[in-house]
């Protein structure tokens, strides 16, 4: 099951793919500025939410725990229990004491076992929750560094065929006033051709 992140990002790079391509171009794209921003809300909303469920799976370690504590104290009393039962007897209580100092100790290594990969487990899953989500994050830093710089590029072409046009029409403006009013014969005024 993948999780409401990993299903943005297929999103986000479905999108991508849908894309026209801007005209004469193979590597750049069209994009809806709108459809892209809600994409990228979407994400940012959901990180947090996908950060709290890992958080939940580590919070599970305490549980694991104190399980294991539990159980470790269930062997103890166990124990404490049988001591007491065998202590009837000099002879019976040596052999008591060496028996529940043996399931005590057993219990111990038990239980710090129990405590040892629960805190492995824990970490582990913590690392791979940061991983994950770095990996995610530089992926869609990636993606909208990518497409910043393919609208500043697009914008900088707009605006200087916008300034070409201007100056040309500018021009046949110029050429198309009486010469009178500009003091110029008739013969110096050509129109250019868009």
């Amino acid at each position: 099951m993948s999780s409401r992140i990993e299903q943005l990002i297929d999103e986000l790079e479905e999108y991508i793919e849908s894309c026209k391509p801007k005209f004469m171009s193979n590597s750049e794209i069209i994009v809806n500025k709108d459809e892209i921003d809600e994409l990228l809300r979407e994400l940012r909303m959901r990180t947090p939410e996908e950060i709290k469920r890992y958080q939940k799976i580590i919070s599970n370690k305490e549980a694991i725990l104190n399980d294991a504590r539990s159980k470790a104290q269930a062997l103890i009393d166990e124990a404490t229990v049988h001591t007491n039962e065998l202590i009837s007897e000099h002879e019976i209580m040596q052999q008591a004491y060496s028996q529940a100092n043996g399931i005590v100790a057993t219990a111990a290594k038990q239980a710090q076992d129990i405590l040892d990969k629960a805190t492995i487990e824990a970490n582990e899953l913590r690392t791979q929750a940061a991983r994950y989500t770095e990996d995610r994050l530089a992926e869609l830093d990636s993606i909208v560094s990518s497409a910043i710089q393919s609208a500043n590029s697009d914008y900088d072409r707009l605006i200087g065929s916008l300034g070409q046009y201007r100056d040309l029409i500018q021009s046949n403006l110029r050429a198309l006033r009486p010469a009178e009013d500009l003091g110029l014969d008739h013969d110096d005024d050509k129109l250019d051709v868009l």
